[in-house]
């Protein structure tokens, strides 16, 4: 058993070194081959954000060619981006891509001008960090309120309450609960 071990150790060992060459003639760092395409990518998307802007408020009718053209004056657009919902529907806001970074202040100065009757809201487009979710609660069973009864029953009807919700109780299935039949 120990003499397969090492023998399992010494190939492992040998498996080490041959991947190190590789990354070495490739030009990656040892031991960064995973993290350095989305490193880079990473880095390529922070970049593109730096040169784009946010626009809101935007008109459900407009097109992206008229809002290339209404902010043509900033800069040259290099992508404008119309965010639509699972049906094809537009959301109300885009994200413009400029080729410079420069155009991305001039762009701002843009707050509030019209389009298609709508005053515009332009902002620097912010680069989302990975894993960072905005919450929506607590997940299941939030909205219980303990033993306390909740705030619109008046004391004569605490009589048979049973509070149900909250972390664990009376879920599924109609148990607990406040009936007074």
């Amino acid at each position: 058993m120990k003499q397969r071990l090492a023998e399992m150790e010494k190939e492992a060992a040998k498996l080490k070194e041959a991947q190190e060459k590789a990354q070495k003639e490739a030009g990656i760092a040892p031991g960064d081959a995973s993290t350095s395409s989305s490193a880079a990518e990473l880095a390529a998307k922070e970049e593109a954000d730096a040169r784009s802007v946010y626009v809101g408020n935007v008109d459900y009718a407009a097109t992206p060619e008229e809002l290339q053209s209404h902010f043509q004056g900033c800069g040259t657009v290099n992508r404008v981006t119309i965010l639509t919902d699972r049906t094809g529907n537009p959301k109300g806001f885009a994200y413009i891509e400029f080729l410079e970074a420069d155009a991305v202040t001039a762009a701002c100065l843009l707050e509030g001008s019209e389009l298609r009757g709508r005053a515009l809201k332009v902002s620097p487009k912010r680069t989302n960090v990975p894993g960072m979710k905005a919450g929506r609660g607590r997940g299941r069973g939030r909205g219980g309120y303990g033993m306390m009864p909740p705030p619109f029953m008046m004391p004569w009807m605490w009589a048979g309450y049973m509070p149900s919700g909250g972390r664990g109780r009376g879920r599924g299935r109609g148990r607990g609960g406040f009936s007074p039949y």
